[in-house]
């Protein structure tokens, strides 16, 4: 049986579909991919791939998750023959699972953390998806050293955290065999997913920073694919990120997901600002819900922090031996103030600045010296080089200098635990620590104080004590640049890099009251206990879903080479015009209108110089020369420009600004069809432009006759587009009692008359042709802005009110393979010239006139 993919014409014509009748080959069970060197950038077989090539199944819907490692441990056999894995319970790939739909199926792809030898390597894969629904993706070690340690921890690691390579020594230089290397392993992921997937029934989501371009390797092969990404870093301001080379490759390829998810709004608004200043694009918030339009695609934008397993949490704070560490850590800080420190060993948290806080501290308040103590513990490092180096240094350092200068027998300031801490153990020290300080310079998410928070909740679980049973309490510092800081209204925030400022927080956190201690922990407790890994992983598949509903209805195919790759998705309805056809109904038909935009549409939008070509003149003297067409420039240029461009064309009608000025030939007189000639209120809107545009640098005022043009193509993109904003609310709000329309566009924001635009101009023709009984049987209009939308949607109004009649052909063409109320569309101006001159040398010879008439229908 066919794949639904292919009940599309669109993919039918284009021989996308296997052989009828002959059985699908059984999809194999994973393979070894073995790639020797680097791959070069997206080589697919099915490159140009329209639908997808995999057989339709009629189980339920299936999630494929797809991160750099995958949830599972692994260890040699003690015969050292073969494996052992098991679930790593730590994992937030498996934590997630809970807020899924639980008849779901899940299947993971991703990495595993210890290096399979080659010969093992189908064993493994085998017995992961048979025993744990896993697809191990195996790197070759060169790609493996370049593409995580080098691309992934070397240049975007320190980049989303807003470290710049000033020099070779700090930081590095760009290294562009580390970005093949990059690509080359999100290819090998890709194979690994294409291998077991069901495009029409499974959602796809990705996790994190080291899969980046995979959505272009997947949006290539599956144009239709319900695909979703969350990124579990910072995503820096676009003038950080902008320094990438690779940035728009980057950028291009996250823009293949359907929804892109982020931790904290000030991520999202980064990564929107750079949609915004590297490609142009916009994006509306709808219901609360925000879009960025991209090829006829909505992507949605998803922000929502990530949070903790209650359940696994619970069952910690109830083990036994956790009791046994918590009783051992009461006598060991007995009499003290336990504040408490729980990072990873990296150069972005702060552990340094943590120090120097609570030195400062114990200085200031001196009655905190010999009752204080910071125990900090640090985990391992995940990443490595000079500066890690650096840090450790400076943190053994000045370690050593606190506590000799106010440390005594049976007293130190500073604990520092630099091993591996397991879970259990570091419940045990949130069950003792007063305050938790988080003073991380720059950090994705954080969730040390959600742990801790729960932990302190869950103390009377563990222990026997009154003063346990009592009101829980808990108090955080936390640094204003982590991920988790938003979310958390009781903590008191502070600038990790303002070490005095840090310090006074500190002594206020331990300082406070038990009561509002109680206050703040049981605001905390609410929103922790509630906004669990299963809401957030349970509110990004619902948006997913909400964002994929149409994916099925709406035709897609791909365009552009490498990372300049991107699918249009267009309505059912909505084709490319074909000439042939169009020729043959201009044959058959008597009274034909033909309505012409001109700038981006018989004019290409990128020309600077924008007087019609001999070319040009020719294909509208011959259309309008017939006298069976009544033909029609319909732009917002002025009157004199156009009438003087248009000179040669005797029979042409011009509708100028908008349709403010209309004649029907070079030999009638301008018509106004506006309501009102009076232009007072010029008076009153040009001030307020003149405001705007002395205040926006890259502004202009352009003046017609009948209207005031606000340009802001050439300001900064955000600046601008704030300013046309304010500058609408501005005219609308001081032309309320004029007989003006306000309008924002691409890039301007107009003030024109009343009853003027586009659409009235159609109306108007169609009329007149129907009174004169030459009522049209032919309708072609082209346009490629939004004004002209006026003109396709007065078309289908015409119809129904009996100006058209509903036999009549109508070709409402856009130009561009874009959203529109046109039903046909063509790539760009020299299409649309082609097909103009296909009809010009269509006309019937015998129907044109050389007497210079009044231009009457």
């Amino acid at each position: 049986m066919m794949s639904r993919s292919y009940t599309n014409l669109l993919d039918l014509a284009s021989g996308n579909f296997p052989a009828m009748g002959q059985p699908r080959e059984k999809k194999r069970l994973p393979r070894v991919m073995t790639v020797p060197g680097v791959i070069s950038e997206l080589d697919d077989d099915q490159a140009n791939s329209v639908a997808s090539d995999a057989p339709s199944s009629a189980i339920q819907d299936r999630i494929i998750i797809v991160a750099n490692q995958l949830p599972v441990k692994a260890k040699r056999r003690p015969d050292n023959k073969g494996w052992s894995f098991s679930w790593d319970d730590d994992s937030l790939l498996l934590q997630l699972k809970d807020g899924l739909p639980e008849e779901m199926e899940v299947l993971y792809v991703g990495s595993l953390k210890v290096d399979v030898d080659r010969v093992e390597q189908d064993d493994v894969s085998q017995l992961l998806l048979d025993k744990f629904k896993c697809v191990p993706a195996f790197l070759p070690s060169d790609i493996l050293t370049k593409f995580y340690h080098g691309f992934c921890k070397q240049h975007l690691w320190p980049l989303f955290h807003y470290m710049l390579p000033f020099s070779a020594s700090h930081g590095g230089r760009f290294d562009r065999s580390l970005w093949e290397a990059y690509v080359a392993a999100n290819k090998i992921f890709s194979q690994r997913v294409i291998e077991v997937i069901n495009p029409e029934d499974d959602y796809v989501w990705i996790h994190d920073y080291h899969l980046m371009v995979l959505p272009t390797f997947l949006r290539r092969r599956f144009n239709r694919l319900r695909m979703g990404f969350f990124l579990h870093s910072p995503f820096p301001s676009s003038e950080i990120y902008r320094t990438l080379p690779v940035r728009e490759e980057i950028m291009k390829a996250l823009l293949n997901s359907d929804l892109i998810g982020f931790h904290t709004y000030d991520y999202a608004r980064h990564f929107l600002s750079c949609c915004s200043r590297m490609l142009g694009l916009e994006y509306q918030s709808k219901r609360g819900y925000i879009g960025v339009e991209y090829y006829g695609r909505t992507i949605g934008i998803k922000i929502m922090p990530v949070g903790i397993h209650m359940g696994q949490i619970k069952s910690v704070l109830s083990l036994a031996d956790k009791e046994w560490r918590v009783a051992e850590l009461k006598q060991q800080f007995e009499g003290k103030t336990v504040l408490l420190g729980v990072d990873d060993m990296d150069v972005f948290k702060g552990i340094d600045l943590k120090l120097l806080a609570m030195e400062q501290m114990l200085k200031q308040h001196p009655k905190w010296q010999g009752r204080a103590v910071l125990v900090q513990i640090a985990n391992p490092s995940r990443g490595r080089g000079k500066d890690l180096e650096d840090i450790q240094a400076e943190i053994q350092a000045s370690c050593k200098r606190i506590n000799e200068t106010f440390g005594h027998t049976g007293y130190e300031p500073i604990v520092l635990i630099d091993r591996p801490v397991s879970l259990c153990e570091r419940f045990a020290y949130y069950t003792i620590a007063e305050c938790v300080v988080v003073t991380a310079v720059r950090d994705g998410m954080n969730l040390t104080p959600y742990e801790y928070i729960v932990g302190r909740q869950g103390v009377s679980e563990s222990e026997s004590s009154s003063e346990s049973s009592g009101p829980k309490k808990s108090m955080l510092v936390v640094s204003e640049f982590i991920g988790c800081s938003p979310s958390l209204s009781g903590a008191i925030r502070v600038n990790p890099w303002n070490t005095e400022s840090t310090a006074e927080a500190m002594n206020e956190a331990i300082s406070m009251s038990d009561a509002e201690k109680q206050l703040r922990h049981e605001k905390h407790y609410r929103y922790v206990s509630s906004h669990d890994v299963a809401f957030w992983s349970r509110s990004f598949f619902q948006d997913l879903e909400r964002t994929c509903k149409d994916h099925f209805r709406r035709r897609c195919w791909g365009i552009g080479l490498s990372f300049g790759f991107r699918v249009v998705a267009l309505d059912p309805n909505f084709r490319k015009l074909s000439i042939d056809h169009i020729v043959s109904v201009y044959l058959r038909s008597k009274n034909r209108a033909i309505l012409l935009d001109y700038d981006g549409t018989v004019m290409p939008q990128t020309s600077h110089n924008k007087t019609p070509s001999a070319e040009v003149i020719s294909i509208i003297n011959a259309l309008s020369g017939d006298t069976k067409n009544a033909v029609f420039v319909v732009s917002g240029r002025g009157r004199e420009s156009l009438g003087k461009w248009f000179s040669p064309c005797k029979k042409l009608g011009i509708a100028a600004e908008h349709g403010f000025f209309m004649r029907w030939s070079a030999n009638d007189e301008w018509e106004l069809c506006g309501q009102n000639s009076e232009f007072g209120w010029k008076q009153i809107a040009e001030p307020v432009m003149k405001l705007y545009t002395e205040s926006t640098d890259g502004s202009s005022i352009e003046t017609k006759e009948s209207a005031l043009v606000w340009h802001h193509r050439d300001a900064d993109p955000g600046f601008g587009s704030s300013q046309a904003k304010e500058m609408l609310d501005h005219l609308e709000s001081v032309l309320a009692n004029e007989p003006v329309a306000v309008k924002s566009g691409q890039f301007i924001v107009e003030v024109k008359p009343q009853g003027v635009s586009k659409g009235m101009v159609a109306e108007k023709i169609f009329t007149t042709m129907s009174e004169k009984g030459k009522q049209a049987d032919f309708v072609l209009c082209i346009g490629d802005d939004r004004s002209d939308e006026e003109m396709f949607e007065i078309i289908s109004n015409a119809i129904s009110s009996g100006i058209l009649s509903s036999s009549t052909s109508v070709f409402a063409c856009t130009v561009g393979q874009k959203p529109s109320k046109a039903r046909y569309y063509l790539d760009d101006p020299a299409e649309v010239l082609n097909m103009l001159e296909a009809l010009a040398e269509a006309s019937d010879p015998e129907s044109f006139t050389d007497t210079e008439s009044e231009g009457s229908l």
